[in-house]
């Protein structure tokens, strides 16, 4: 399953796929625990598909879209496209605040153990 594939579903063919996983993925560890499952890598392709189909519903929650174009993917968010928001200009100064690193507390040193008493 490509994520490319996962995006163009709608909200509750998302929902139906992830419900389907997770089952798939308990039936899978009960077979693994009970010493059924012949191929152990199942296991880490489902977890996987589960989080493709989280991470898809989890932009559409904060509503990023992204554009595909034929050889890279941007990622935009909503309210930059709908705003008018535009970077900064190359070349224009922008105020940075550096933070002075605080001082470390000094420790006190750790030397040898005074000898108490006498040798004989």
């Amino acid at each position: 399953m490509k994520v490319g594939e996962l995006r163009g579903l709608a909200d509750d063919e998302l929902d139906t796929r992830l419900r389907s996983s997770r089952r798939e993925l308990y039936e899978l560890r009960f077979k693994h625990a009970v010493g059924q499952l012949e191929n152990a890598s199942q296991l880490s392709k489902v977890r996987h598909d589960i989080a493709r189909i989280m991470t898809v519903r989890r932009e559409r929650d904060f509503g990023i879209v992204v554009q595909s174009a034929e050889d890279e993917l941007e990622v935009v968010p909503v309210k930059a496209q709908e705003e008018g928001f535009e970077p900064e200009a190359e070349g224009a100064e922008v105020a940075t605040a550096v933070a002075e690193p605080e001082p470390e507390p000094s420790k006190p040193k750790r030397g040898r153990k005074a000898k108490s008493g006498e040798d004989a």
